[in-house]
C-alpha cells in the first residue's frame, strides 16, 4: 500500500448526515418488539378483512389442514397413500427398536408413531416431515431419567416419570412458538448440531453392543470408557449365535442403503429393509428356536390401542425436578431436529414453513401424547427423507402412516413376539451410522476452524462425558464465540482504490493508496458496553501504529482520523462515552476526529447525547469519499492547527 499515486478528487458541496427525526418511545418500542417476535408479521394477513374471514385465517394459522383439506385431490391421495404405507414399514421397527434405547417398554414405540402424527397432520405446516420417535432424544431421555430412577427395578415409576418429561417437553415447545421465542433454538449452531448428533449417534452405537452380543448385564453410563470397560469385562458372555445375526442384518441393511442412494428411485429398498429385517429375523428365531440358543427377543407385546396415561403423571417434589430438566433439554433437541428437517424438505420443494408454527405443532403433539402412553416424538431425518423420496403431497402420509401403526396395534402385535432384539439393534446401529457425518466436520476444518472446534467439543464431549455434558460444551462454546464476536469486533484501515472514491480494506485490497495525514478506520459491529474499551484501546493504538509508520517514511503527520460507521448498526451509552473519551484523546494529540455514514439509530443518539454538537455536525459526512475530499481540502487550505479548528470549526464544506 502506498500514498505515491493517490489523486485528489474535485471538491464538491458534500452531503449533510441528516438525524431522524423524532419518534413517541411506544412507537419505537412497538417497533422493536414486532422485529425481534414478529419478524415474518404473521398478523399480516388479517389487514382489512371482515371478522369472518380473520376468523377463518385464524383457525387456517393454528390449523393448516383447513387451509390445504378443501383443496386435496384424489391425485394428492395416491401419492400420500404409497409414501404412507412406505414409512408405517420403516416407523414400525424404527418405534420398537428405539423405545428400548429409550429403556421403555417397545409397544410405547408403536403408540408413540399413532397419536402423534394424527396431531401433527392438523396443525403442522410442513408437508413431508413424517413425525414420529427419534433415537438421540430417546437416549437422552433414558439417560437424564435413568441417573434418577432404575428403569428395571422401578419400571412403572420410570414409565410414569417418561410421560411426565414428556408432557413438560411439550409445554415447553408450544410455550416457545406461542411466545415467538423460537430464536432460542438458533442458540445450537450448525457446527453444534454437526458434532452433538455425531456424538450421540457413536453412544447409541456402542450402547447396542449389549444387544449384537446376547449381553444380560450392561452399564447404565453412555460414555465411551464405561461402554468398553462393560463390553470387555464379559467376554465370556458373549453370544456368537446373537453376534452372527447381528453383523449379517447390519450388513444387509447398510447394502440396501447403497443401492438406495446409488439410484435414488430404488428407496423403497432401503425404506423397507428394516421391516423386511424384523420378518426375517423373526421367521428365524421361530424355525430355529434361537431364543433357547441366547438370541434373546421381544416377547409378548400388548394388543389394543393407546391406553390414556394423564393419571400416571408425577408431580411430587422429588422428582418433579427432574422430569422439567429432562423435559425442557430433550424438548430443545426434538424442536431442533424437527424444524431443521422440515426446513430442509421445504426448501426443496420451494415453500416455507414458520418455526414457531412447527413448535406449537410439535409441542401440541407431544401433551396429547403423554396423556395417551406417548413418548417424546419430532421429525427423524430418515423417516422424513423416505416420506420425501415417497413422493408425499400433504401431511396426510402421516395420517396413512398412523393408521397403518394402528392396524398393527389391533391385530399384528403378537408377530413380533419372536423379533429378536439383535435385529432392532441392528436398524438402530445402521440408522446412527448415518448420523455421524464426517463430511460436514471436514468442511467446517476448511472453511471456519472455531466451528470445527465447536463441533468435536460437542462430540467429544458426548462420547467421553455424557450427552449432557457434550450439549452444555458445545452451546458454551457457541455462546463463547457469540460474546468474541460482540465484545472484540474487527476494526479496518481503509484505503483508495486507485483511480475512484471508493475506499476497501487494505488487507483485503493490497492495491489500494493511502491518503497523506488520513487514517481512515472501519468498525464492523454495533458498538455496547462490552466492547467499548476495547474499542477505545483499538483506535489509539492504530493512532500510535500510523504515526509510528508516518514518522520512520518521512511523510507528512496524521492530522485526521475518520471512523467509517456503515456497519455500526447500534450504540449504546457506553460506546457515546467511548466516542467523547476518543474525541478528547485525538484533541491533545493535534488530531481532527471525522465520522463517515453513521446510521439512524446511530445518529439519533448521537444527537441526544450532544456529541453531535461536541464534534461539530461539519465533521460529520455521509460517505468516506466526501469525509476524505473535506479534509484534504482542510488541509491544503488551512495550516493543521487543532487549536484552531477547536476555536474556529469549519463551516465552509
Amino acid at each position: 500500500m502506498g500514498n505515491s499515486d493517490y489523486v485528489y478528487p474535485d471538491r464538491q458541496s458534500p452531503h449533510r448526515v441528516a438525524v431522524p427525526p423524532p419518534q413517541p418511545f411506544f412507537k419505537s418500542f412497538k417497533n422493536s418488539l414486532k422485529e425481534t417476535f414478529f419478524p415474518d408479521d404473521p398478523l399480516r394477513q388479517f389487514k382489512n378483512k371482515p371478522p369472518s374471514r380473520k376468523l377463518l385465517l385464524g383457525l387456517q394459522y393454528f390449523l393448516p389442514i383447513l387451509e390445504w383439506g378443501p383443496r386435496y385431490s384424489f391425485e394428492f391421495l395416491k401419492s400420500d397413500l404409497i409414501a404412507g404405507i412406505t414409512i408405517a414399514s420403516l416407523a414400525i421397527p424404527q418405534g420398537i427398536s428405539y423405545a428400548k434405547l429409550a429403556n421403555l417398554p417397545p409397544i410405547l414405540g408403536l403408540y408413540s408413531s399413532f397419536i402423534p402424527p394424527l396431531i401433527y397432520a392438523m396443525m403442522g405446516s410442513s408437508r413431508d416431515l413424517a413425525v414420529g420417535t427419534v433415537a438421540v432424544a430417546s437416549l437422552l431421555l433414558g439417560s437424564m431419567l435413568g441417573d434418577e430412577v432404575n428403569a428395571a427395578e422401578n419400571p412403572t415409576l420410570y414409565l410414569h416419570l417418561a410421560f411426565t418429561a414428556t408432557f413438560f417437553a411439550g409445554l415447553f415447545q408450544a410455550s416457545l412458538g406461542l411466545l415467538r421465542l423460537g430464536f432460542i433454538v438458533d442458540f445450537l449452531s450448525h457446527a453444534t448440531i454437526v458434532g452433538f448428533m455425531g456424538g450421540a449417534a457413536t453412544v447409541v452405537i456402542l450402547q447396542q453392543l449389549k444387544g449384537v452380543l446376547g449381553l444380560e448385564h450392561f452399564t447404565h453410563s453412555t460414555d465411551i470408557i464405561s461402554v468398553l470397560r462393560s463390553v470387555f469385562s464379559q467376554v465370556h458372555e458373549w453370544r456368537w449365535e446373537s453376534a452372527v445375526l447381528g453383523i449379517g442384518f447390519l450388513f444387509f441393511l447398510l447394502i440396501t442403503r447403497y443401492f438406495s442412494k446409488r439410484r435414488p428411485k430404488l428407496f423403497w429398498i432401503s425404506a423397507m429393509a428394516p421391516l423386511t429385517s424384523v420378518i426375517l429375523g423373526s421367521l428365524l428365531v421361530y424355525l430355529t428356536h434361537a431364543e433357547k440358543h441366547g438370541v434373546q427377543v421381544i416377547g409378548n407385546l400388548k394388543k389394543g390401542l393407546n391406553p390414556p396415561s394423564f393419571g400416571d403423571f408425577v408431580f411430587t417434589s422429588s422428582y418433579l425436578s427432574t422430569a422439567v430438566k429432562t423435559g425442557m433439554v430433550t424438548g430443545i433437541i426434538a424442536l431442533a431436529e424437527g424444524i431443521a428437517v422440515g426446513r430442509s424438505f421445504a426448501m426443496f420443494k420451494h415453500y416455507n414453513i414458520d418455526g414457531n408454527k412447527e413448535m406449537v405443532a410439535i409441542g401440541t403433539m407431544n401433551i396429547v401424547g403423554s396423556c395417551f402412553s406417548c413418548y417424546l416424538t419430532t421429525g427423524p431425518f430418515s423417516r422424513s427423507a423416505v416420506n420425501f423420496n415417497a413422493g408425499c403431497k400433504t401431511a396426510m402420509s402421516n395420517v396413512v402412516m398412523a393408521i397403518a401403526v394402528m392396524f398393527t396395534l389391533l391385530f399384528l402385535t403378537p408377530l413380533f413376539h419372536y423379533t429378536p432384539i439383535v435385529v432392532l439393534s441392528a436398524i438402530i446401529m445402521a440408522a446412527m451410522l448415518g448420523l455421524i457425518d464426517y463430511e460436514a466436520a471436514i468442511h467446517l476444518w476448511k472453511v471456519d476452524k472455531f466451528d470445527f472446534v465447536v463441533c468435536m467439543g460437542a462430540y467429544l464431549g458426548v462420547v467421553f462425558a455424557s450427552v449432557e455434558i457434550g450439549l452444555v460444551i458445545a452451546v458454551a462454546i457457541s455462546v463463547l464465540r457469540l460474546l468474541l464476536f460482540i465484545a472484540r469486533p474487527r476494526t479496518f484501515v481503509l484505503g483508495n482504490i486507485p483511480n475512484s472514491t471508493i475506499y476497501r480494506n487494505v488487507e483485503q485490497y493490497p492495491t489500494t493508496n493511502s491518503v497523506p495525514g488520513i487514517l481512515i478506520l472501519e468498525i464492523d459491529a454495533p458498538i455496547y458496553f462490552a466492547n467499548a474499551s476495547y474499542l477505545r484501546e483499538r483506535i489509539s493504538r492504530w493512532i500510535d501504529e500510523e504515526e509510528d509508520r508516518l514518522k520512520s517514511a518521512g511523510e507528512t503527520s496524521l492530522q485526521y482520523v475518520i471512523l467509517y460507521m456503515t456497519a455500526v448498526g447500534n450504540i449504546d451509552t457506553s460506546g457515546i462515552s467511548m466516542f467523547e473519551e476518543v474525541k478528547k484523546t485525538t484533541d491533545r494529540r493535534g488530531i481532527k476526529l471525522v465520522l463517515a455514514n453513521p446510521g439512524a439509530e446511530v445518529m439519533k443518539k448521537l444527537n441526544k447525547s450532544k456529541f453531535v454538537e461536541m464534534i461539530g455536525q461539519e465533521w460529520i459526512y455521509l460517505t468516506v469519499g466526501e469525509a476524505v475530499e473535506a479534509c484534504h481540502y482542510k488541509l491544503h487550505t488551512c495550516k493543521p492547527d487543532s487549536t484552531n479548528e477547536e476555536t474556529q470549526p469549519w463551516n465552509n464544506v
